[in-house]
């Protein structure tokens, strides 16, 4: 099973990094707590709403493939010019696939084997997906 969209938003720049550190104390020892941040928070509802249209009835199976092109609003940068700033890609798809995980496009994104990620400014904003079953054959 193969299936592609475009979910046309603003991508969130906003990554699983940004946690607010509570400290208190407990029993006379020192503690501390991470929690999300109210910014992180409202980036993950923002992906789970814009993905959750696209979830499919059943979870794939199996090795997958993820092909996913970040398109940032280009401001003075040219349709199409990679993005060499920040965020990374690697803290970008860390909220993506767990919000993916969390829609039950798969069961475990431990079965993503695969990945292809770029990051683009773009003239239309949004964040492209492809995601696929792969077979364990070559």
């Amino acid at each position: 099973m193969k299936m592609e969209f475009f979910a046309h938003m603003i991508p969130p720049t906003v990554t699983h990094h940004d946690k607010e550190l509570h400290a208190f104390m407990k029993g006379g020892k020192p503690h501390a707590v991470f929690h999300d941040s109210a910014e992180l928070k409202d980036a993950k509802a923002k992906m789970h709403a814009y993905l959750s249209p696209y979830a499919p009835k059943t979870p794939l199976e199996g090795p997958i493939r993820l092909l996913v092109k970040w398109c940032f609003p280009q401001g003075g940068h040219a349709d199409g010019e990679y993005r060499t700033s920040k965020p990374d890609t690697d803290n970008l798809e860390k909220m993506l696939k767990d919000t993916m995980t969390r829609l039950r496009f798969w069961h475990d994104d431990a079965q993503v084997c695969c990945e292809i990620t770029e990051k683009f400014w773009a003239a239309v904003p949004g964040i492209y997906i492809c995601v696929e079953e792969m077979s364990d054959q070559c």
